[in-house]
């Protein structure tokens, strides 16, 4: 639940996963490559099956980098209202979990 204290300076992790996954692809397809010149085809599949796994997430990555921050909350959006103790059915607030066994 988004209670309207979440840090102002949060970052996304896009950008260090769009790395990741950019390093992912290069050294697949150096493997792939490296391989094949080995005489290695059963591991060039195997590396060239994890490109196309790893640049797939790249792909993905890029276009939510390019969908920009719409999914997140800005500063102009107020904070969910409380639940007005719909959690109190479970002990979640007020400490008597009844999900708990209490016998001694």
């Amino acid at each position: 639940m988004r209670t309207g204290n979440e840090p102002l300076q949060a970052r996304s992790p896009l950008k260090m996963r769009c790395g990741l996954a950019l390093w992912g692809v290069l050294c697949t397809i150096a493997g792939a490559v490296a391989f094949v010149d080995a005489g290695r085809p059963e591991w060039a599949a195997a590396c060239a099956a994890l490109a196309m796994v790893a640049a797939t997430d790249l792909a993905m990555v890029i276009r939510h980098i390019r969908q920009g921050p719409h999914y997140q909350p800005g500063k102009d959006i107020p904070p969910y209202a409380p639940d007005r103790g719909r959690n109190d059915v479970f002990g979640i607030r007020n400490g008597t979990d009844r999900r708990r066994d209490t016998r001694p």
